[in-house]
């Protein structure tokens, strides 16, 4: 087999044996076929990314088709945002298509199997016909009306088309087989009378096709050659393959319906049902609130449509339910933020610095790169005054001896400009520091080529000048729910675990001049914060800021500490390895660490990969990194790549440890990339950039030969 088909899924490896066996690749047609009754979220960003995804592998036309058969839960408006949100993301359709589109030609055929007596009118109540359905291990019993004459069927459909007929009195069934297997096939309902006005057709309409029957007849009106579906359609697939068998005309493309696993999300829910209570009830601000899971919250929270599409190839696709960690969605905004924002300045929680020795009317431009570590982002005058303003976070009266950052006595740098000594403090009369005294010197400004501009301190903080600086609002965003699966509580409603502490709005900040111009949209950096970018809300005289991801997972200490309660003992497999890793995180001499390495790979031929990413979860520094990362490079540990879920949490490992800082869990980690290729493509630019910009030579010489 060769190294392309291995890497094909399972939709293209269906695909790749249609063409094989005769499929012409011309008649290749894909769609994305979405209700317009509320706005997508990042599940159906799945599908958009491989419907039309495979539409560009197989140079296919992929048609944007609105499945509008429900007028009673349909809108324009949701219209409207679907198709913003999939021109966001970067696609475009071949054609914009309606089921709507179909009434009359599904009707006609309606018609034409009523005429072969497959199909009757049924005037029983919606409870006598479920009732009447069986159980999936009980036969169903065939309805009084089933044998109703064709006549009288003709006539009440006609009927109910004209609204001669209530609401909920009369359907249309097909008639298939009440004792057949799959339930589905007991003469399912095709036609209900809504006397509701459409959003495309107005009230032309009386009776409105049912999703199953417009569905596949829908795919082979436009010629589809593979119909992809979530997997709760494949119980319907039989019946889809029904529909489209007594219409067909032989000379015409018979549509494939194939299915996959929706993507599930941690920490929110993804019922559209549920979505639209949250927005109803207030619990969010609107469809489009930064804290929902949907495309346009994600755009307005700050996220690009490049990282979504990279977190759908990276989450890639699955015959299984599972639930992805929110966690790799974040991970992939970082990433392409990293890459992409400018690095700028700002205080959230401020504090006045007073540097005594500054001259009081004096301001100084200084010129600073928004990325000091990737070229082509350009540089800014960010003006430095006698008074300015940091974190409160980033000043401690008195600290120990890990506290990096601006204490009594102490000396810190602030970016791009001075080191400066605090050696007083001013407070008001509750005891509150209102005023740091500082002194700087004077000879120590960054880049500036004297000796004092080189000598190093421990601790950079960023800071804004009191004088210059904007003020702003920046709302906080976290995730919406407390509990990773909120709506899995069979004894609680999915409400009761919204997160309190979802949005935090901080109306004192303060931000450096030169984002006095962003725009709505503007995605930045503010160093040492997280990625923020300017909200809707903005305007000239109110800047408004949200943060789009912190710049790490607060949630992941969290996890590590519920973890640790849980399982204070280790597996009995993974307890012959966990005492060497637990040494080598403390060993010191490099002599004892080998020794360690090798009893590592020694006895890690015995513990298999499901014992071992407990410890892959809560990997938090870089000899965790290491040390696990040495355990799976013994090559003895089997891995099931074939589970999204264990793919993900590998992924997500592979890509902290080429970022940590130690170099050997760099190089473990590119070596760890080299011996499972399928994670190269997730993490491509990060190893060419750490090819040409590594430090390490051995890492670099592993690097150019691999990506050779």
């Amino acid at each position: 087999m060769s190294e392309n088909t291995k890497s094909l899924n399972f939709l293209e490896q269906i695909i790749e044996e249609d063409l094989a066996n005769g499929l012409d690749p011309k008649k290749l047609r894909f769609r994305f076929p979405p209700e317009p009754n509320g706005y997508l979220h990042i599940g159906h960003a799945a599908s958009i990314c491989l419907n039309f995804g495979l539409g560009k592998k197989y140079k296919a036309p992929v048609n944007l088709r609105f499945d509008d058969t429900n007028p009673a839960k349909e809108e324009q408006e949701y219209v409207d945002a679907i198709k913003k949100d999939i021109k966001w993301l970067g696609f475009t359709w071949d054609k914009e298509l309606y089921s709507s589109d179909y009434f009359e030609q599904l009707y006609n055929w309606a018609i034409e199997l009523i005429k072969e007596g497959k199909a009757y009118v049924d005037n029983q109540t919606s409870a006598q016909i479920a009732e009447q359905k069986g159980t999936p291990t009980e036969h169903g019993t065939n309805s009084p009306n089933r044998d109703r004459s064709i006549a009288e069927n003709l006539a009440l459909f006609e009927k109910m088309k004209s609204g001669e007929l209530a609401e909920g009195t009369h359907v249309l069934r097909a008639k298939i087989d009440m004792s057949h297997v799959n339930m589905h096939m007991r003469d399912p309902i095709m036609y209900r009378i809504l006397h509701k006005t459409h959003h495309r057709t107005g009230n032309a309409w009386k009776i409105y096709p049912m999703y199953d029957w417009t569905h596949g007849e829908s795919d082979y009106i436009e010629s589809i050659s593979h119909s992809i579906c979530t997997l709760e359609f494949k119980p319907h697939r039989p019946l889809y393959d029904w529909y489209v068998d007594e219409v067909r005309e032989a000379k015409l493309i018979r549509p494939k319906q194939r299915e996959f696993a929706r993507r599930n999300l941690s920490y929110t829910v993804m019922s559209k049902r549920k979505l639209l209570q949250l927005v109803n009830e207030g619990h969010v601000k609107g469809w489009d609130d930064p804290r929902m899971p949907t495309i346009s919250g994600l755009r307005r929270r700050g996220y690009t449509p490049q990282s979504i599409v990279n977190f759908s190839e990276t989450s890639g696709i699955s015959k299984r339910e599972n639930i992805t960690d929110v966690a790799l969605l974040e991970f992939s905004i970082r990433e392409d933020l990293n890459k992409t924002a400018p690095r700028v300045m700002a205080v959230l929680n401020p504090v006045k610095v007073v540097i005594t020795n500054y001259p009081k009317d004096k301001t100084e431009l200084i010129e600073a790169s928004y990325n000091d570590y990737v070229d082509g982002f350009g540089t800014r005058e960010v003006p430095f005054s006698k008074e300015i303003y940091i974190e409160k976070a980033d000043f401690q009266e008195e600290a120990n001896k890990k506290f990096f950052r601006l204490k009594l006595g102490g000396e810190v740098r602030l970016k791009n400009a001075y080191i400066i000594k605090a050696n007083t403090v001013v407070k008001d009369d509750n005891g509150e520091i209102k005023e740091i005294h500082c002194t700087y010197d004077t000879e120590s400004l960054s880049g500036s080529g004297t000796e004092a501009s080189k000598r190093r301190v421990k601790g950079t903080l960023h800071w804004v000048s009191i004088q210059h600086a904007i003020q702003a609002e920046v709302r906080i965003y976290d995730r919406l729910f407390s509990d990773e699966a909120p709506d899995s509580h069979k004894d609680k409603d999915f409400l009761s675990f919204i997160n309190p502490n979802s949005l935090d709005i901080n109306k004192n900040a303060f931000l450096e001049p030169s984002l006095q111009s962003a725009q709505v949209g503007d995605r930045f950096q503010f160093q040492r914060l997280g990625y923020f970018a300017v909200d809707d809300d903005s305007t000239v005289t109110n800047l408004v800021f949200n943060r789009t991801v912190a710049l790490k997972d607060s949630w992941a200490k969290k996890k590590v500490n519920k973890q640790r309660e849980q399982s204070n003992k280790p597996d009995e497999a993974i307890a012959k390895i966990y005492p060497f890793a637990g040494k080598y995180l403390k060993a010191r001499e490099e002599d004892e660490r080998q020794e360690l390495v090798s009893n590592i790979y020694e006895l890690s031929g015995s513990v298999s990969l499901d014992k071992l990413l407990p410890l892959v979860k809560i990997a938090q520094t870089n000899k965790e990194f290491l040390t696990y990362f040495m355990i799976m490079n013994s090559q003895k540990v089997a891995l099931d790549l074939s589970d999204t879920a264990t793919f993900d949490l590998l992924n997500e490992f592979v890509g902290k440890g080429l970022q940590m800082k130690n170099s050997y869990v760099r190089f473990r980690a590119v070596d760890f990339v080299r011996t499972y290729p399928v994670f190269k493509d997730n993490h491509i630019d990060l190893l060419q950039v750490m090819a040409t910009t590594d430090m390490n030579t051995k890492i670099v010489a592993l690097l150019a030969n691999f990506l050779s």
